[in-house]
């Protein structure tokens, strides 16, 4: 390596480690300043891919904290999904509850959409009443919201009524915005290419 490319990593190297150490010390306050312990809510949310992957990726990492995890789907139910095949392996650790028939274009039927939503509020009402259930999962409850087939006051007074360190993550699109308020964490996807708008049909263990 000529001595012109040695002084330029060099120097490369000098101004990385100048701004890692800018950074750790940024980081070291706000860590510092983050002492307190809650149960927080998280709320996945927008058009993009990877709400639902992330709620279960977190149910995961939870069991194996040997966290007790409860999920119900509110909108999902007319096939069986890789995260249903999956956690019900564990049913000593997780209470999987599928309570809806499908997406909502499928079903054609508010009437039972709304009243399988409100069964599925009922199951989660148990779950977010129980101090040994540490993560909950409400997969699509924003499009249960978002198209009013349940209460949002509801659904928000019955979350601040949970135990003090339990966690909750929701995920769906359209997100009401007295949910976000609520919230203490909520990522948005925003999607740049997806495979199914170029023609790729959904594919088994990557949507489903």
């Amino acid at each position: 390596m000529s001595e012109e490319k040695i002084n330029d990593a060099d120097g490369l190297n000098e101004r990385h480690n100048a701004r890692m150490a800018r950074k750790k010390e940024v980081v070291d306050k706000k860590i510092e300043a983050a002492k307190r312990n809650a149960g927080v809510v998280v709320i996945t949310c927008g058009n993009g891919k990877g709400k639902s992957s992330s709620a279960f990726g977190m149910a995961a990492r939870a069991l194996g904290h040997g966290m007790k995890v409860g999920v119900v789907q509110f909108i999902k139910g007319a096939i069986a999904t890789g995260e249903e095949n999956f956690f019900r392996r564990f049913p000593d650790e997780i209470s999987f509850h599928v309570m809806g028939e499908g997406y909502t274009w499928e079903t054609q039927n508010r009437e039972r959409d709304v009243a399988n939503a409100e069964k599925a509020w009922q199951r989660a009402q148990v779950l977010l009443a129980d101090p040994a259930v540490g993560l909950v999962v409400l997969d699509e409850l924003n499009i249960a919201l978002k198209y009013k087939y349940l209460d949002v006051q509801q659904v928000i007074a019955d979350l601040q009524a949970r135990p003090e360190m339990q966690h909750v993550v929701i995920t769906g699109r359209g997100v009401p915005p007295e949910l976000i308020a609520v919230a203490d964490t909520v990522t948005e996807m925003q999607p740049i290419k997806h495979a199914f708008a170029n023609g790729i049909a959904a594919q088994q263990g990557v949507e489903w």
